[in-house]
């Protein structure tokens, strides 16, 4: 076995990017893994876990983009085909429901990504100096 599969099975990925998704370190499953509503922790308070190479960037953007459209587009579908509600009334749920699903999406999608990256040793978690 080389030593790049080595490294690859030391950090299973699910139980981080369960993790991850829970808002935990992705190494010890404890300490919080955000220090505010998107403001990713320099190190983990519990296991100092170094967090500061995460790079997140607009990933969690585009799939939280990805998923409330693909969720809330058939639906807009179904209610306005099956019930026919007023046009104000249709945005309004429609708005707050895109809203509300992307804003709880919005945190667990990029702690779920820094996982990732933390499981597959990518942007500084390898570890090496």
């Amino acid at each position: 076995m080389t030593e790049y599969q080595h490294m690859m099975d030391e950090r299973p990925a699910w139980p981080a990017i369960r993790n991850g998704w829970c808002g935990k370190c992705p190494n010890c499953g404890s300490g919080p893994l955000l220090r505010g509503y998107l403001k990713l922790r320099d190190t983990c308070p519990v296991c100092r876990e170094e967090l500061h190479h995460a790079r997140a960037d607009d990933g969690p953007a585009y799939l939280t983009i990805l998923i409330v459209g693909h969720l809330m587009a058939p639906m807009l579908l179904f209610v306005f085909t099956t019930f026919r509600p007023e046009p104000l009334i249709l945005f309004t749920i429609f708005a707050v429901g895109c809203v509300s699903l992307s804003l709880y999406l919005l945190p667990r999608l990029k702690g779920v990504i820094v996982a990732i990256q933390w499981s597959r040793h990518m942007h500084g978690f390898s570890g090496a100096a």
